[in-house]
């Protein structure tokens, strides 16, 4: 994984090349045009604002480069956590932000320093108004930055569960069990109650789905059919007892289950394939099964 990883996410972007050569341009410019540059009265500001713009910003690229490199190479025996690359293209975007809005200030002709000053007030307030907001983004900055969870893990975060398919400023984004999106606010890891469930990965996984009474009548016959499927399956370990069909809901309409499998191992990108080609042979089974009753 990791050194297809590090070259995949180590190539040059396309906006850094622009950045490069709009600076080698400015300084040319500077350089050979520069009489020609003073007499147009807006045109120095506003290429000063450019400057002030695209050094930081460069100097930054870099800077996160080199950072994801050494992690890179430091994980190249483990598990490179996608929080943290996550976190640090965040952070590399907010201050890339924050250049931009100086260096369009100098632009215009407004000293930073005393909008700065001139502002502080109006931030107190707005640090007041918006404070659930600005301590969630320390919270996600926090969490993408630290080991205590990661994007792809299973965590129970109060009253949701599910697994982390993103973690953004404000929310962790969560995948529970009937597919939903739930988005948790960032404070959730540290005012209640967390567990995360991928910390100590396990073998053990769990396939849920659902069948029609129609089909659900004929379950005997499906728990027969993954047995002989699933028995002698390359990756499944040995399952004391074997297959067996636990009715974990019962609606109107539908009966809902769950099988409990061992894989050879705690991947879980193998999870998810076992769980597909299990869901597969489920569904032609419920196909053959309503198609019968049908025919009948």
């Amino acid at each position: 994984m990791n050194a297809n990883l590090a070259s995949k996410g180590m190539k040059v972007p396309f906006v850094f090349i622009v950045k490069a050569v709009l600076l080698a341009l400015l300084i040319a410019g500077y350089l050979y045009f520069s009489k020609q540059i003073g007499e147009i009265q807006w045109l120095p500001q506003v290429l000063r604002g450019l400057y002030s713009f695209l050094v930081p910003s460069l100097i930054l690229s870099v800077a996160r480069f080199l950072i994801l490199v050494v992690y890179r190479t430091k994980n190249a025996k483990g598990e490179v956590r996608g929080n943290f690359v996550l976190g640090v293209n965040r952070l590399t975007a907010v201050l890339n932000t924050t250049f931009a809005v100086i260096a369009l200030m100098i632009s215009v002709g407004i000293d930073p320093r005393d909008f700065i000053v001139s502002m502080t007030f109006v931030a107190m307030a707005i640090a007041v108004l918006f404070r659930d907001y600005i301590t969630n983004m320390i919270s996600g900055l926090i969490i993408m930055f630290s080991e205590q969870l990661s994007v792809g893990d299973r965590v129970r975060l109060g009253d949701h569960r599910g697994r982390v398919i993103d973690i953004t400023f404000a929310n962790i984004v969560l995948q529970d069990d009937e597919d939903d999106i739930v988005m948790v606010p960032n404070n959730t890891v540290f005012i209640s109650t967390f567990m995360n469930l991928s910390a100590h990965r396990s073998s053990l996984f769990s396939v849920k789905f659902e069948l029609p009474l129609e089909a659900a009548l004929h379950v005997e016959e499906l728990e027969s059919l993954l047995k002989n499927s699933l028995d002698a399956h390359p990756n499944l370990a040995e399952n004391k007892g074997g297959v067996q069909l636990k009715v974990i809901d019962l609606g109107k309409d539908y009966v809902r289950y769950k099988i409990d499998l061992y894989a050879i191992s705690n991947s879980n990108s193998m999870h998810r394939e076992l769980e597909n080609e299990i869901l597969k042979e489920i569904i032609k089974f419920e196909r053959q099964v309503l198609f019968k009753s049908s025919a009948l």
